[in-house]
């Protein structure tokens, strides 16, 4: 039997599909090329030595996706397909709710269909907004700032109707915090469209010349250096956290939400600083004004993912910095 994964060229998906491959399990990739490339592949089979299937098509393709499902012998669903970028969800909210909403229901539709009722979404800290005080813990009110956050909690409030619907559904439901780093052969790593909305990507290109100077939004927080704290995770880590809610979903009945986090914060400056010393180069920054609904700290209370998954994060920050800048300076244009 086969898992398959949505969005399975997309950096997390990428390094999930590695660390699956690594364990024998037959995969099967869906991606529409939208926010990845087709050259992942390959870098994956130089990591592993083993191949996935690849499938070009979109989750929203009702006929391409029952064809997916009728061809192949699918146990279980991983679904990191979606539009991710805060700032341009406020932008195209439309696209947003078509992409990631719409083509989620017609995933879990198709899923119904042919009784594959075991899945594993990819959803987001941004579910927790800006009321919620650190460390964030499952049990919290959810609401969201903006319209990708708000696709990550309407596709979380349909997964808990359709587990309270139907109890065969298995459902764990990641929220990962601020996943950086790269697999550590350098082959594959965050590869984002134009200007990069997240902090490492952006520091990477600035240290490799792409970019010319960083922007930090605020140094006026009540933090220790006033810059803003996040709980950044290694994405082999968080990968490996995906196995082990695979190996788990017949544990789960229902949809379980489950935080994917170090429970540690770093500043942006100490994120700054770290890079300047791994990489021996000068990170160029700008201190600019706070981005309304920014909040000073957010880190996990990952011990759900501790007790249900016996899964942790081990990667520090060193090695989150060093796998990062191996990536970006051995490929310093990406995958083009």
């Amino acid at each position: 039997m086969s898992l398959l994964i949505t969005g399975g060229t997309g950096y997390i998906g990428s390094h999930t599909v590695v660390e699956l491959l690594k364990l024998g399990k037959d995969i099967i990739i869906v991606d529409n090329l939208v926010n990845s490339s087709i050259k992942v592949l390959e870098r994956i089979r130089k990591i592993t030595g083993k191949s996935a299937t690849f499938i070009e098509a979109d989750i929203c393709d009702v006929q391409a996706m029952e064809s997916v499902f009728e061809q192949n012998d699918i146990e279980a669903v991983i679904h990191f397909a979606g539009l991710k970028a805060v700032g341009e969800s406020s932008q195209i909210p439309l696209s947003y709710y078509h992409n990631n909403v719409a083509g989620s229901v017609t995933l879990f539709q198709v899923m119904a269909k042919y009784n594959v009722k075991n899945l594993v979404f990819s959803s987001s800290a941004t579910v927790y907004g800006e009321n919620n005080l650190s460390p964030l813990n499952e049990s919290m009110p959810t609401s969201a700032t903006n319209p990708y956050g708000q696709t990550k909690l309407m596709i979380e409030s349909i997964l808990f109707d359709l587990a309270n619907s139907d109890n065969d559904w298995s459902i764990a439901c990641l929220r990962y915090f601020n996943p950086i780093g790269a697999n550590e052969t350098g082959l594959i790593g965050e590869n984002p469209n134009g200007i990069p909305n997240n902090l490492l990507p952006y520091v990477a290109q600035v240290a490799v010349g792409r970019l010319t100077q960083l922007q930090i939004f605020g140094d006026d927080y009540d933090t220790e250096d006033g810059t803003g704290v996040r709980d950044y995770i290694h994405v082999v880590d968080l990968a490996l956290g995906h196995v082990k809610a695979l190996e788990k979903l017949s544990t789960i009945n229902g949809c379980q939400p489950i935080n994917l986090g170090t429970g540690q914060g770093t500043s942006v400056l100490e994120i700054v600083n770290t890079f300047e010393e791994v990489s021996g180069k000068n990170i160029a920054y700008k201190i600019v004004p706070r981005r309304p609904g920014d909040i000073a700290n957010v880190f996990a209370d990952a011990s759900i993912a501790n007790d249900l998954l016996n899964w942790q994060a081990t990667r520090n920050l060193q090695t989150m910095i060093e796998d990062t800048w191996r990536w970006q300076s051995e490929n310093p244009n990406g995958f083009n």
